[in-house]
């Protein structure tokens, strides 16, 4: 069992701190949010009103915070973790945050004398609940060993990607290419449906052949083929368009930084814009369907 302190009991960070709790481990949950911290007390982690009580005796520090701002304030501000925290705990990153801005916090904390990974997931939110997210690692080698029990408390997959911020570059990428791979799904359901054959049918088809991939068989857009698909709840979110758009634009911002070329995904980010700008920011990001069944050749 270790003592770990966890940061951040979002949609994402809540199903995470359960699970480590459920996996034997002694959590001390912290969140702006007071709702959030009671329940994750209810579910069995021990409430803390500060960073600083949440981090006191922390051998793992672990994040899930919106943004990279957020992530360097709440480790370098005067009341925030590296200023409380024991200097043996490991930080453990799980937010989504720019490659730059991961590589930043583990070289000032490594100045400060700790050790740090950032450790993007992949999965949404049923995976966080259901602890079968991957983990994404960027680190040393030995702060990742360290690290691997306890996120697989949390995740079935879990892969060291290198030195740090690498993980946040394996996050960035793969959410381009679903971002982009959502939209091609989307519009061959669509072009299926213009000349003639049902989703069904389609699905049944393509989902065998050498056009299938994750947003069709495990996330289809289009309704009926892949009951637990949120096309089958209106768009209910698991995944939302503003949390797509925001990684979209990670990349694109990660492109300009390397000189990479992304002409798909910077097509994607303009569409989950749209999306974004219609009032659908809260609708999971595979309402793309609904977006393309409208447009026009024109468009």
């Amino acid at each position: 069992m270790s003592n770990i302190a966890f940061i951040g009991l979002g949609n994402m960070g809540s199903g995470m701190c359960a699970n480590l709790v459920n996996s034997g481990h002694r959590v001390v949950a912290f969140d702006l949010n007071s709702d959030a911290v009671s329940n994750a007390e209810k579910a069995g982690a021990i409430a803390a009103d500060t960073i600083a009580t949440c981090v006191a005796d922390a051998e793992f520090i672990i994040t899930m915070l919106p943004a990279g701002k957020h992530v360097h304030g709440v480790y370098f501000e005067a009341s925030g973790v590296l200023a409380n925290a024991n200097a043996n705990a490991l930080l453990i990153d799980c937010s989504t945050i720019a490659v730059a801005e991961a590589r930043s916090a583990a070289s000032q904390a490594q100045t400060q004398g700790f050790r740090a990974l950032d450790a993007p997931v992949s999965g949404g939110v049923a995976a966080a609940n259901a602890g079968t997210l991957t983990f994404m690692v960027g680190g040393e080698a030995d702060d990742f060993a360290r690290a691997t029990g306890v996120l697989q408390a949390m995740g079935q997959n879990v892969f060291h990607a290198g030195p740090s911020g690498n993980g946040q570059a394996a996050k960035t990428a793969n959410n381009m290419l679903l971002g982009i791979s959502m939209i091609a799904t989307a519009e061959a359901f669509n072009l299926a449906a213009k000349l003639g054959l049902d989703a069904e049918t389609f699905f049944n088809i393509s989902s065998k052949a050498s056009g299938q991939c994750w947003s069709m068989t495990s996330y289809c857009p289009a309704p009926g083929p892949v009951p637990s698909a949120p096309s089958n709840r209106d768009y209910e979110a698991g995944f939302a368009v503003a949390m797509m758009l925001k990684d979209l634009r990670l990349a694109q911002d990660a492109a300009a930084d390397s000189g990479a070329v992304v002409h798909l995904g910077d097509q994607a980010a303009n569409r989950y814009a749209e999306l974004d700008a219609q009032g659908l920011s809260s609708k999971d990001f595979s309402v793309v369907m609904r977006h393309v069944e409208q447009r026009t050749p024109a468009d």
